[in-house]
């Protein structure tokens, strides 16, 4: 590597670094004191710790490897995720029980570890820069992955609250795709699914190695499903008919209680719904959300259809141009945007069921040391989805993304679209 080239790559790191760490504090900016503080389920994270927790991974993976910098170890405690391999840490269902170090402590440990970062990367030579770009890549991309939990744990709090608070006040609308949807014809063949290792550009390691996959022919729904379909679903007694569910989601939905998507109310017989803006008359023509994977396979059984695998969707995506309702666009709600593609809102919008289990692919290769357990722990009990949400940083997505949950969560943004069998 040119010295030229090594301080530009140098340069584009701590860009990327210091834009990421300042989204996620400007993400912070509308909450409270009281705000950041609190978790209202044994999914969500306090806002304090999604803060903490980034930085803490900066410090640990990179600065303490590199600059011998040790992480305090309460701290170290408090923020560690899941990371058996590092030491102890909290419970998830836990980190809202902490008070202290306050958000004031947290806020300035975090600049001391953004500023030891910079200064680490300014001392950089060209003889360790593949391994600290390594690390510092995954950093930022796991930076970006809270910077969506954050919102989705926001969400997730204030529709606790009874006075139903807005996160922000509305700025901007929602804009729809008002074309027609219809049926389009994918057709076999043996297609690549993957990135491949060598590629230069980041990814995840579940997201390679590139390989074959046969695809027979299918037919894919041009747009997501609306709230207006899945209305359809709830008035004619989706939720009261066990034919539609698996077993486990039926039984899962008889706990819970389940009579319609997370977020939804009825007042005076008209929906409404909940949405970072506060609660608002629900938008008939929007992309249905927060559905579990167990709501959207119900859906798609009573309307004689399936979720696409994985592969499929992939397939079907990948010439797709990535322009769509990304966070960048600041509407924060599921939305198709007019894009002229011919599959509406694939990227961005809302995460979309696969039938995919969440598995290794062939020539599988998790991260080293520590870091392994980034991905590669998680691969069981959980299912695929694809697509980006709009509440997914634009920069941190490509359509070989994979995202995974538990089949029966739905605080994440899950939409549905349609596949089916050539008739």
């Amino acid at each position: 590597m040119e010295v030229v080239e090594f301080s530009r790559e140098i340069e584009i790191l701590k860009i990327d670094f210091l834009k990421n760490q300042e989204t996620l504090d400007l993400l912070c900016h509308p909450l409270s004191i009281e705000d950041c503080l609190i978790s209202v389920t044994e999914e969500t994270s306090p806002a304090k710790w999604h803060l903490g927790h980034t930085s803490w991974f900066f410090a640990q993976f990179l600065l303490k490897r590199f600059a011998k910098y040790e992480v305090p170890p309460e701290l170290g405690f408090m923020l560690n995720s899941y990371y058996k391999g590092v030491g102890d840490h909290l419970p998830k269902n836990s980190r809202r029980s902490i008070s202290r170090p306050g958000l004031v402590e947290i806020g300035d440990w975090r600049n001391e570890i953004r500023q030891r970062v910079i200064e680490f990367l300014d001392m950089t030579t060209m003889e360790n820069f593949f391994a600290v770009k390594k690390i510092l890549e995954l950093g930022i991309n796991h930076e970006q992955q809270h910077q969506e939990l954050l919102l989705m744990d926001i969400k997730r709090n204030f529709f606790e609250n009874p006075q139903r608070p807005r996160y922000k006040s509305r700025s901007l609308s929602a804009i729809h795709d008002h074309s027609s949807p219809s049926w389009i014809n994918v057709p076999s063949g043996l297609v690549t699914i993957g990135a491949a290792v060598s590629q230069s550009r980041f990814h995840y390691d579940h997201e390679s190695d590139c390989h074959k996959r046969w695809i027979d022919s299918f037919m894919l729904m041009s747009h997501p499903v609306t709230n207006e379909d899945f209305l359809n679903f709830v008035q004619h007694g989706g939720y009261e008919s066990p034919q539609f569910w698996l077993s486990d989601g039926w039984d899962y939905c008889q706990r819970q209680n389940w009579k319609h998507p997370l977020y939804w109310e009825q007042r005076d017989g008209e929906w409404w719904h909940f949405t970072l803006w506060g609660m608002v008359p629900l938008d008939l023509k929007a992309p249905v959300c927060h559905l579990s994977y167990y709501e959207a396979d119900a859906y798609a059984r009573f309307k004689g259809a399936r979720l696409p695998t994985e592969f499929e969707w992939e397939t079907a995506s990948k010439n797709e141009k990535k322009i769509g309702n990304f966070l960048e666009s600041g509407i924060f709600e599921a939305a198709v945007l007019d894009d002229g593609e011919e599959f509406a809102g694939i990227h961005g919008t809302v995460w979309e069921w696969t039938q995919s289990a969440y598995l290794p692919y062939p020539r599988f290769e998790s991260y080293l040391g520590d870091l392994a357990e980034y991905n590669e722990k998680f691969m069981v009990n959980q299912m695929v989805l694809r697509g980006g949400s709009c509440l997914t940083p634009s920069s941190h997505y490509r359509h070989t993304y994979r995202n995974f949950y538990y089949p029966h969560m739905r605080w994440q943004c899950g939409g549905i679209r349609l596949a089916k069998e050539l008739a």
